[in-house]
This record gives C-alpha cells, sequence and structure tokens, in this order.
C-alpha cells in the first residue's frame, strides 16, 4: 500500500523532501522548526535520560504508566553507571522517575528492574489524564453479605502466577480460524451467544455464587461450594383490620385557591 501526501493549495503531490515541521501560531501563520533545530533543544534530556527522583513503585498511579522499552548501555563507558543504577534499584526495591526526549517532545518516565535489565516505561504528564468524576455510576446501596460473596470469588479466583489458557491470545487464534476458513473456501466459524432474557433483573447473590462454582471448577478444583449467606428479609406482619370510616363529602366554594 502506498500513501500520497498531496497539497491541496498547489494541487500535486509532493515528495517526502518538501514535507517539513512546522508550528502553527495562527492560522494563517506557521513557524518552520528543522530536525537539526529539534536535536540541538537546550534541554539536558535532549540526548540523555535525567533522573529527578526516586518513589516506591506502589506509590505511582498504574494510570500514568504506558509502554515499556528495554534499556541497553551505550557502550563500554556507560556499562559501569548502567549496572549501578540497576543494583541501586533492585536492592532499595523503588523505581526511578526520569525526563527523556522522544518523538521531539520531552517526556516523563519511570525507570524499574526486570530479569537483570533496566526497564524504561513511558508515563503520561499530569494534564493528559481526564478527571473520572463524571464517569461515577448512581449511588447504590450493597449489603454486607455481598460484599462478602464478592470476597469470596476473589479469593476463589486469586493466583500467583499468568500462566494458563486464560492469559493466552484469543483473538489472534480467533482470526487465523478466519483466515484459515477462507483459504479453503468455507464458513468461517461463528461465535455462540450466551441466551439472555430482556428485561431479566439480577440475583446478585446468585451470580456470586454460580461465578464461584464455575471458578473452581476451571481449576479443577472441588466444585462444592457452600452457598453464600442470603441477604436477610424483614418478616411480613399480617395487616391489622381497621373499621371503615365513614365521611361526607363538604362542599367547596367554586373559587380557585392562588399559588403563592
Amino acid at each position: 500500500m502506498r500513501v500520497r501526501k498531496y497539497c491541496e493549495i498547489e494541487d500535486r503531490e509532493v515528495d517526502q523532501g518538501e514535507i517539513g515541521k512546522g508550528y502553527q501560531l495562527t492560522k494563517g501563520q506557521v513557524i518552520p522548526i528543522s530536525d537539526e533545530e529539534l536535536r540541538d533543544l537546550p534541554l539536558p534530556t535532549a540526548k540523555a535520560i535525567e533522573i529527578v527522583a526516586f518513589v516506591p513503585l506502589d506509590s505511582v498511579d498504574p494510570l500514568k504508566i504506558g509502554e515499556g522499552y528495554y534499556l541497553a548501555p551505550s557502550g563500554q563507558v556507560a556499562t559501569k553507571p548502567y549496572k549501578l543504577l540497576r543494583m541501586a534499584l533492585d536492592r532499595s526495591s523503588k523505581v526511578a522517575l526520569a525526563k527523556y526526549a522522544w518523538s521531539g517532545r520531552e517526556r516523563l518516565g519511570l525507570l524499574r528492574v526486570r530479569d537483570d535489565v533496566i526497564v524504561l516505561h513511558a508515563m503520561r504528564w499530569p494534564d493528559e489524564i481526564r478527571s473520572p468524576e463524571e464517569l461515577l455510576p448512581p449511588p447504590v446501596e450493597l449489603s454486607d453479605e455481598e460484599i462478602d460473596g464478592a470476597l469470596a470469588l476473589l479469593d476463589t479466583m486469586t493466583r500467583e502466577d499468568l500462566e494458563g489458557e486464560e492469559f493466552q491470545d484469543t483473538y489472534t487464534e480467533a482470526l487465523a480460524q478466519i483466515i484459515e476458513a477462507k483459504r479453503e473456501h468455507r464458513e468461517p466459524p461463528k461465535l455462540q451467544e450466551p441466551e439472555s432474557q430482556a428485561g431479566q433483573i439480577v440475583d446478585l447473590m446468585a451470580a456470586l455464587n454460580e461465578s464461584v462454582q464455575k471458578a473452581r471448577a476451571s481449576r479443577g478444583e472441588d466444585a462444592d461450594v457452600h452457598e453464600l449467606p442470603k441477604k436477610k428479609t424483614a418478616k411480613k406482619q399480617p395487616a391489622k383490620k381497621t373499621t371503615a370510616k365513614k365521611t361526607t363529602a363538604k362542599k367547596t366554594s367554586g373559587r380557585r385557591p392562588r399559588s403563592a
């Protein structure tokens, strides 16, 4: 596939040598910026990673952490400082916050140790994360029994590793099945969707209990699960019989009541 770069003003195709970078100051004014000027920016992070702080990993919001990249020392001179930083991070159980240049801008990053190698994670600046207040669900009430049921499900599904069928890329496998079916000129497999009844009210306790049973059965454990405690409901008291009182309707005047 070929990507064509087209100039609408001159009504012609342009090549890569005619394309440059710039900053749009106003609608009709663009300040050109060359690659050399970007490389020579007066920033200490333009050609190196600058560490600004060391913090515990659990003090960093995971929402701020992005993709990770392995770092390697650049030449023999950087080998000793690289190893020193790696050992210091490993023994202190801390991570380093650093600034570095990436794609023509300064970024915030996180340095951590993985298998004797330093990993750099791109981080988001505070103004790049939106507030979740507008997404909060409406308030609801939960009973202690429902919370205990959720904790029971959490304990059942807790594990020490990330190995197993649950962590395989099923999307790629399904896509491969579609490609193979099309190559052989047969109908691709279809997903069997579970039956659902519209407007059905979900019993949260029953759903939690069923989820615990499925989780244990999938792990080859004893599928016999004691039923989670059900929410207690107050006993209905018999309605008291009352004698009906006869009332007589009073006549009212034909005037309309005035609003306050």
